[in-house]
């Protein structure tokens, strides 16, 4: 099978699993902000939506790989959708980093968090992870973009860069590499196997809480491990050698997990969500047990653990 009908499959099945899922987590942390807001709650919000702007990239990828990685589409599309595509994923690793560091805040410091930090600060870590990518792929598109991508006799989106252009592009990559992939996990490692150590020393800490947060911290390492360490080991392969990295496609394929992913850390990480999925499952439930029986609908049982 080539590679081409790999890519549109996959980014099928991430969007038709992805976009339910982050909305549901868009509802959930909505809803918690407009009630008893954290700093946590406003960063995985900022987080699902970047996942949902990723997200609706991903059709036009779809249409991309079902012509056989032509772009048919104009121009303008390729340069808007490249730009929120990658920009997005960067963001991504810069809000689960500032996630880790708040997590291991709260527990490491717990009387001084309780005493200065408060939601306002989630929302100025938001912001400046927000900044930090954008403008990075601003002037990524400077060099990669802005020069003529577009060939008369191969229309490619891009993908198609002269020899000078790829010397440029080559030393951003590495950059980009060092600072939104290597120093967030750098970073997010150290927050957790902190984090983790202070709670195995936290005899009154319920089971099922210490469950929680333990799983929270695997599944943001496994984030970066599996989605984003193979597509960055590209960059530095790639300046290393000064020559193209074969296997650079099927990693970029992986970094779209992450849209996945992250509603899984976010049921591992928030009541909230845990919440309001099962409240929603319960709702449609219900919905279609009265529509086969024709029966009253049953009183709605408590959506899960209180936020």
């Amino acid at each position: 099978m080539k590679l081409f009908t790999v890519a549109y499959y996959v980014y099928m099945v991430i969007f038709l699993l992805g976009l339910p899922a982050n909305l549901l987590a868009l509802y959930a942390f909505s809803r918690k902000i407009h009630t008893k807001a954290s700093p946590t709650d406003i960063l995985l919000l900022n987080l699902t939506i970047s996942d949902l702007l990723f997200l609706l990239c991903l059709p036009l990828k779809m249409h991309e790989a079902a012509h056989g990685m032509l772009w048919l589409l104009p121009e303008a599309l390729c340069l808007i959708s490249t730009y929120v595509y990658y920009s997005t994923l960067y963001t991504s690793a810069t809000l689960l980093t500032a996630t880790s560091m708040d997590r291991y805040m709260c527990v490491g410091y717990a009387v001084w968090y309780r005493q200065h930090v408060r939601p306002l600060h989630g929302l100025v870590a938001s912001v400046l992870a927000w900044i930090l990518s954008l403008s990075h792929f601003s002037y990524l598109y400077v060099i990669e973009l802005v020069p003529k991508n577009f060939s008369t006799s191969s229309p490619v989106c891009y993908d198609n860069f002269t020899e000078a252009q790829m010397i440029l592009v080559r030393s951003v990559r590495l950059e980009l590499c060092v600072v939104f992939f290597a120093l967030p996990l750098l970073i997010s490692s150290f927050c957790y196997v902190r984090f983790i150590l202070i709670l195995s020393r936290t005899e009154r800490l319920q089971p099922g809480k210490r469950r929680k947060a333990v799983g929270m911290a695997a599944g943001t390492l496994l984030v970066f491990v599996v989605c984003f360490l193979p597509y960055n080991l590209t960059h530095v392969l790639g300046y290393a050698t000064q020559a193209p990295v074969e296997w650079r496609a099927e990693a970029l394929l992986l970094t779209a997990t992450n849209a996945i992913s992250d509603p899984i850390i976010f049921y591992f990480s928030s009541s909230a969500f845990q919440g309001n999925l099962w409240g929603v499952v319960w709702v449609v439930w219900r919905r279609i047990c009265c529509k086969t029986n024709g029966a009253n609908p049953a009183v709605e049982p408590s959506s899960g653990p209180t936020p």
